[in-house]
């Protein structure tokens, strides 16, 4: 029996980010016979990652789990967990501090990110198992698969979709696939 047009099996445990030609901060994210465009690093992509370098890792990342902009996006359906976003919600980026790479509460002091961001970014931000697992001082904070700037412009070392795509992959990724970035 054919598969209907347009249906997803989920017959994948891997997104496969590659390089888009012409541009080094563009990329085509692949799944399941499925392509979509995507944003990398505003520098291109490295196998050194290192703290604010604008670059994607070549690596093979876990999905871990995620966060959700609750009070803009409803219905949205992903056996992943995604954590409703608050505003005392952050991420440490300070690579000395003893959370680095780790979510942390407001006030915060130390460097970091906020994940209730105003320009949408992370109204659905996937957590990649990039240094979180085993950290290293320096070697990269905050690797999210999140949402895209209007035009796809660079990321500061992330992954990103459009909110349309990633809309689409959500209720497919399950925590322990990987993101592969090549």
């Amino acid at each position: 029996m054919a598969k209907p047009r347009g249906e997803m099996r989920n017959y994948s445990n891997c997104l496969v980010v590659r390089p888009a030609p012409g541009q080094k901060s563009r990329a085509l994210l692949q799944y399941c016979g499925l392509t979509f465009q995507a944003a990398i690093g505003r520098n291109g992509r490295t196998v050194l990652k290192k703290e604010g370098d604008g670059k994607t890792p070549i690596a093979s990342m876990r999905i871990l789990d995620g966060f959700i902009r609750g009070d803009r996006l409803k219905n949205v359906r992903s056996p992943l967990n995604l954590k409703r976003v608050h505003k005392t919600m952050l991420w440490c980026d300070a690579p000395d501090h003893a959370s680095y790479n780790r979510p942390v509460s407001a006030p915060f002091k130390a460097s970091h990110e906020e994940l209730m961001r105003q320009d949408g970014l992370y109204d659905i931000c996937i957590v990649l198992d990039w240094n979180i697992s085993t950290r290293s001082r320096n070697r990269g904070s905050a690797i999210f698969f999140h949402l895209i700037r209007p035009g796809y412009q660079p990321t500061a070392g992330c992954v990103g979709l459009s909110l349309r795509d990633m809309q689409r992959l959500l209720p497919h990724l399950r925590k322990g696939m990987t993101l592969k970035v090549i």
